[in-house]
């Protein structure tokens, strides 16, 4: 990974709320696009979530029913720390909000959260088990994520969603058991480039126990190996790539 100082310098700064606003629906409109290019989506299943600037008890989410690869900027709705639509002309999920909402209230550091019911995701979840640190990848989650392990069906109550927020603690993920995984982040990017990578760090367990007996990275190759590749500008500079792909081949995004 490159020098901290120089990833930094890369960050975004912004003059207004209005122009902060801007950049977060438009980072996640795409990662909309790319979770639909993944194949993270499944019928109404999935959101990904970003505070809004200003009003901070309040998030930009997807709108219920709109397929992930249609989502543009001008689709995503805010929603109050209520669970009203204060902005945008469609119906929030009740799930997303039920999350989300008491994700942001329990960590007022994040700004995006993620969750989807992505195919290996959610076929770890069902093992109830974290990962182990077996690739330089997985290591970005070594001590850094934890197991609610209370399935009760869809999430709709508050309580559950504030349970998850006291669960993920002040990780970066948290396995979800029978259900999926939920990842959050200093920025949209980061938020969603811990889903991306931890769905396939979830693949390569599943396929290495398959195959064999993998050997683990010992813990203290682990706990360094997270520390040059789990930080806040690691995973944002992480997802970068990505944003320029997605954004150039699929502009209307920004519509």
């Amino acid at each position: 990974m490159a020098d901290v100082k120089a990833i930094a310098s890369y960050l975004p700064s912004f003059d207004t709320v209005e122009e902060e606003r801007a950049h977060r629906k438009e980072r996640l409109a795409a990662a909309f696009r790319l979770f639909g290019r993944f194949g993270f989506d499944e019928g109404v299943a999935g959101h990904i979530t970003a505070r809004d600037p200003e009003h901070l008890d309040h998030f930009w989410v997807n709108p219920l029913g709109m397929s992930f690869s249609h989502i543009r900027v001008s689709d995503l709705i805010r929603v109050n720390d209520k669970g009203e639509v204060v902005e945008g002309n469609a119906m929030v999920n009740g799930a997303a909000f039920a999350i989300h909402s008491q994700v942001h209230a329990a960590r007022p550091d994040v700004i995006a959260a993620a969750h989807a019911h992505s195919i290996y995701g959610k076929s770890w979840s069902t093992l109830g088990r974290l990962l182990d640190p077996l690739t330089q990848d997985a290591c970005a989650f070594y001590d850094d994520h934890a197991m609610f392990d209370d399935y009760t069906g869809v999430v709709l109550d508050l309580e559950e969603g504030k349970r998850i927020g006291h669960t993920l603690g002040d990780r970066k993920a948290v396995i979800l058991r029978n259900h999926g995984l939920l990842t959050v982040g200093h920025s949209v990017d980061e938020a969603v480039w811990w889903f991306i990578t931890m769905e396939r760090s979830c693949q390569a367990q599943l396929l290495a126990e398959a195959a064999g007996t993998p050997v683990v990275i010992n813990a203290d190759a682990a706990a360094l190996t997270a520390t040059q590749v789990g930080g806040h500008l690691a995973g944002w500079f992480s997802f970068q790539p990505m944003y320029a792909k997605i954004t150039k081949e699929q502009p209307d995004l920004f519509d």
